[in-house]
């Protein structure tokens, strides 16, 4: 939620992006502001870059970072100026001060970002190339951009984050991707260098960096489809896993939408929360299991799908629901039919949030069909059939059927 709470239309904050050339890089209104400013915030980078302007209180940043925005917050009406690297508002501090001052308090003078500079140093259209932070972020967030002909822009952490994004290309199946190294963009340190992901040997690599990846899947890649319903193979699974038809379907059923949070209830292998997340990244879900075993390979699942922050939620339902955040849209799979579980999660929901629940077993579905007697809904019947070998021939073998129940709460 957003604190935004303007005292007054005069723009007190002042958010400068500055690059590695220093004041060289600044217009004269930006230098001005710096010259001028009281107090100025930013990281001892920064400071030491703008030095020569800076004649104010120079205010390092603290940790956690919510104390350095509660002093800014303090000063609210007099003049303070931050610095950013290069585009603010791109993973940067003026995308966090945002949620904290309003828009007319504030004026921002943005550098060209880590990804633009690249691009330009490559001849690479920036629209065409996926570009993600991975500055304090978890390595496997890389995962769902891995298809073969794409090319990826990361920014890391450090001078290790190259090394790490080139063992993760080559553990799974990408090892011949091409990586280059954009070190200290925009400076005099300015330096790019190039391997093969599988034979990266790069040293000495400045901890200001940003990595372009031109992505060649090899035999065997581990390669996440757009589309819903991911082969139950790439999940490690021991049989409780809603198969790929099934879950396909039922994505389809649950429709997510911005910004949406899922509780996945009797979660098992976590499929379906993993694939409500990999829909876009705005996604959120908590993942509900009981099994100790389970809820441990949900959450390996989750970092080997690239949707690390899948929040997994180990109990027995419903007790375990009490204290969870608010849910938009609720899925039921194992363990619906233990008492107590569907008034809770109908409890819990939104209104005008929706609900799927899917049967295999007789009592389940004797629970969905009263639901679908007491409050209306759609019910559909999914049968499934396989080719699967008959003697030297080939015969249908049907699945078992999946009674589905979907539930708008009015």
């Amino acid at each position: 939620m957003s604190d935004v709470s303007p005292a007054s239309g005069q723009r007190w904050l002042t958010i400068i992006g500055i690059g590695e050339d220093g004041p060289e890089g600044l217009g004269e209104e930006a230098k001005r502001l710096i010259a001028t400013a009281p107090a100025v915030f930013g990281g001892a980078r920064h400071h030491a870059l703008a030095a020569s302007l800076i004649t104010g209180e120079r205010l390092s940043w603290q940790s956690p970072f919510e104390r350095s925005v509660e002093a800014i917050i303090k000063r609210r009406g007099k003049p303070v100026v931050v610095l950013a690297s290069g585009d603010p508002f791109l993973y940067g501090v003026g995308a966090t001060l945002s949620h904290h001052v309003a828009a007319e308090e504030m004026r921002t003078i943005p550098a060209p970002s880590a990804f633009s500079l690249a691009a330009s140093r490559l001849g690479w259209p920036l629209q065409e190339v996926a570009t993600i932070s991975l500055h304090g972020r978890p390595i496997d967030l890389i995962r769902p951009h891995l298809h073969p002909g794409r090319r990826i822009l990361a920014l890391t952490s450090d001078e290790k984050g190259p090394g790490d994004l080139a063992a993760l290309l080559a553990a799974t199946g990408f090892g011949q991707s091409r990586l280059t190294v954009l070190e200290a963009l925009g400076g005099a340190r300015e330096r790019q260098r190039s391997a093969v992901a599988a034979d990266f040997n790069l040293l000495d690599i400045d901890p200001l960096n940003v990595c372009a990846l031109d992505i060649a899947a090899g035999e065997g890649a581990r390669i996440l489809p757009f589309t819903a319903g991911i082969e139950d193979e790439l999940f490690e699974h021991d049989g409780q896993i809603t198969k790929r038809e099934i879950r396909a379907m039922t994505l389809s059923a649950l429709g997510p939408r911005h910004g949406e949070l899922l509780w996945d209830i009797g979660a098992g292998s976590g499929s379906i929360g993993i694939e409500w997340m990999l829909a876009d990244p705005s996604l959120k879900a908590i993942a509900v299991e009981q099994s100790p075993e389970r809820a441990a390979r949900a959450a390996r699942n989750a970092s080997a799908f690239g949707v690390p922050h899948l929040a997994v939620v180990e109990g027995m339902a419903p007790d375990v629901l009490k204290g969870l955040p608010e849910p938009d849209v609720i899925f039921l799979g194992g363990g619906g039919s233990e008492p107590g579980v569907v008034d809770a999660a109908i409890a819990a929901l939104k209104r005008g949030g929706r609900l799927v629940a899917n049967a295999v077993t007789l009592e389940m579905e004797a629970v969905l069909l009263a639901e679908h007697a007491k409050r209306g809904g759609f019910l559909t019947r999914i049968e499934i059939s396989r080719a699967q070998p008959v003697g030297g021939m080939s015969g249908w073998r049907p699945a078992m059927p999946v009674t589905q129940w979907r539930w708008t709460k009015g």
